[in-house]
């Protein structure tokens, strides 16, 4: 994401090595790979990387891309206008969340030791103003940022890169660290249907080459069991009583109300990220009566396959799906309907946001 913050593009490319030659060999990681769609990109800004040519622990020029802007503030925001202009590598990277189904990803950064998770931004409606931006899926972000945290070689200690800084169990919700704007983690939640978290890395953003190979050694099981995490919850397919599958048939868990709703792919697969437990499923094609089905939903990430459940609509026109969502902030929309409705809730998050001003 940042040139000068080389730590992430260096392990990844020691994650494919070590992906392609231990197939076959490590029994777990032939059946990860024989199970799982893994897309790697190991840097989304080579110009910037480019830029930095001397090992430098804190802020360059590197971080932005050839013209001068952070790929991390550019992406359409959820909750406010998100005014910079679209660069060619986040249309690119835009694109392609839109035409894979991507279901969980991570962001890597460094310049600190935490994996921080949904939302960057937030409102009212997310709880911002207690300091913390909670999502529809907090319990699993939480689970996903300590998978990671907890199978790095010391990220779950949680002291930080110095005094000032620590986090608990080496996670943080986003807004709770620092509010950011326009970055690729909420993007890719609300709009990519695929539960992003960012991990930061190294406290020193470009350390010396001698030192990544234990970076690597500090990281490589983390990597691993973050990916398996991809096979938490519940998926399947939406077909018509033909067998032909429907796209853009809403699927979610009741109680957990994406603000963009989550839909099925032009197979009509969907994939909901869940922990074990028992969950009432509501597939929904617009225009057409809800089918509702409870599942016990087990824990499948050793086993490399969430819990399989389809949906069958007797009739159906599958030529009813709804267009996709708008790229606007749409918590903007639904903090100003909640505000219509509890004015009392909104003037007292004014009064909040007074109090802390005038502090």
């Amino acid at each position: 994401m940042h040139g000068d913050e080389t730590v992430g593009r260096e392990i990844l490319l020691h994650l494919i090595e070590f992906l392609v030659t231990s197939y076959r060999r490590d029994p777990v990681i032939t059946r990860l790979l024989n199970n799982t769609r893994i897309h790697i990109m190991p840097t989304m800004n080579p110009d910037g990387f480019e830029a930095t040519e001397v090992p430098d622990c804190y802020y360059t020029r590197g971080r932005y891309n050839k013209n001068g802007e952070d790929l991390n503030r550019n992406f359409p925001d959820a909750f406010e206008n998100n005014n910079a202009s679209i660069q060619p590598e986040t249309q690119a990277v835009m694109n392609w969340i839109k035409n894979e189904t991507f279901v969980l990803s991570a962001n890597l950064h460094g310049g600190a030791l935490v994996a921080s998770y949904t939302f960057d931004n937030g409102n009212s409606v997310t709880g911002s103003f207690q300091g913390y931006s909670r999502s529809p899926d907090d319990d699993v972000f939480i689970h996903l940022a300590k998978t990671y945290s907890f199978n790095h070689a010391s990220m779950y200690k949680g002291t930080g890169c110095d005094n000032r800084q620590t986090f608990p169990e080496g996670i943080t919700n986003g807004y709770s660290w620092y509010q950011l704007e326009g970055g690729m983690q909420d993007y890719n939640y609300v709009w990519g249907q695929c539960f992003e978290i960012t991990l930061e890395l190294s406290c020193c953003k470009y350390p010396p080459a001698d030192q990544l190979e234990k970076f690597w050694g500090d990281n490589k099981v983390a990597l691993i069991e973050y990916i398996k995490q991809v096979h938490l919850g519940v998926k399947g397919q939406v077909t018509d009583k033909n067998g032909t599958p429907i796209p853009n048939a809403i699927v979610e868990a009741e109680g957990r109300r994406h603000v963009c709703p989550y839909r099925t792919n032009k197979q009509g697969e969907y994939f909901l990220l869940l922990l074990p437990g028992t969950y009432v499923i509501n597939a929904t094609v617009p225009g057409f009566k809800s089918m509702l089905k409870t599942v016990e939903i087990p824990n499948n990430t050793g086993n490399f396959s969430a819990l399989k459940h389809d949906f069958s609509f007797s009739e159906v026109s599958i030529g009813s799906g709804a267009a996709s969502c708008p790229k606007i902030p749409l918590y903007q929309e639904l903090e100003r309907a909640s505000a219509a409705v509890k004015p009392a809730l909104h003037i007292l998050g004014l009064m909040t946001v007074m109090l802390v001003t005038f502090k």
